[in-house]
């Protein structure tokens, strides 16, 4: 697999000032390509990147949960690499919440253009291509879904926006790589987003190989994401990197 992150951007303030670009993360497997959570902006990264990444050649979209910081660019993505409807392919997977919700985000004449639309059920695999995904249901303020993804033996999991709780633990073992959005940099009561110690008790539960922390709000900022990771790396004896907008890494 390949990882690209077009933005690692969280919460509203970041995202709305443009501290940290927020355009998702591009995942590449031998035979598929598709975006996690293609928030503002995702198609001008896209443009931009180098080398450019063809919208038109993407294979999917993976959205978690419908807030605009992960959803807000998913339409346009879709509607661009079906070339509007006229050709028509790919697949969504999603949460019932954004196709269905009173606050759904997926327009309903986009999904006549795409090949295959699945919801994610808790701990429910969905094979495609040459990826399986086992979506894990967090706790967060709208339906919201973690991700492990397997492919070519190597196991991959996004831990998306959430409340800390126990079973993450549970979850996410057994990961080559751990994402995780550490929006936070102190635990704050009543914000269901994860906090850099959050994040630590989790890579010492669950020992990836590496860890990656991404989706930064404002108070992990101004702790500066690159000490954080460095220091949680000399805590934990487990490589720890804070990702910047336009990263790579291969799996």
């Amino acid at each position: 697999m390949k990882i690209k992150f077009l933005g690692t951007a969280g919460a509203r303030f970041v995202v709305a000032k443009q501290l940290r670009a927020s355009g998702g993360t591009i995942v590449q497997t031998e035979k598929r390509t598709f975006i996690i959570d293609p928030g503002p902006g995702t198609l001008a990264r896209l443009a931009k990147s180098r080398p450019k990444i063809d919208v038109m050649k993407t294979d999917g979209v993976i959205l978690s949960h419908i807030h605009l910081d992960h959803s807000n660019d998913a339409n346009i993505v879709i509607d661009a690499f079906t070339q509007g409807g006229l050709s028509p392919k790919g697949f969504l997977f999603t949460t019932k919440e954004a196709l269905y919700g009173e606050s759904r985000v997926i327009l309903s004449y986009l999904t006549k253009f795409l090949n295959r639309i699945e919801t994610f059920s808790h701990k429910e695999k969905i094979t495609e291509g040459d990826f399986e995904i086992t979506p894990f249901r967090h706790k967060h303020t709208a339906e919201t879904y973690g991700l492990k993804i397997k492919s070519g033996g190597k196991t991959v999991s996004f831990v998306i926006d959430t409340l800390f709780f126990e079973d993450l633990k549970a979850y996410y073992e057994e990961s080559d790589i751990l994402i995780i959005n550490c929006v936070r940099f102190e635990p704050k009561e009543g914000i269901m987003h994860l906090s850099a110690k959050d994040a630590e008790e989790l890579i010492k539960a669950v020992k990836p190989k590496k860890a990656i922390l991404t989706h930064f709000g404002m108070t992990m900022l101004r702790a500066k994401p690159f000490v954080v990771a460095s220091e949680m790396s000399e805590r934990t004896g487990i490589e720890v990197i804070a990702a910047s907008d336009g990263m790579s890494l291969e799996i």
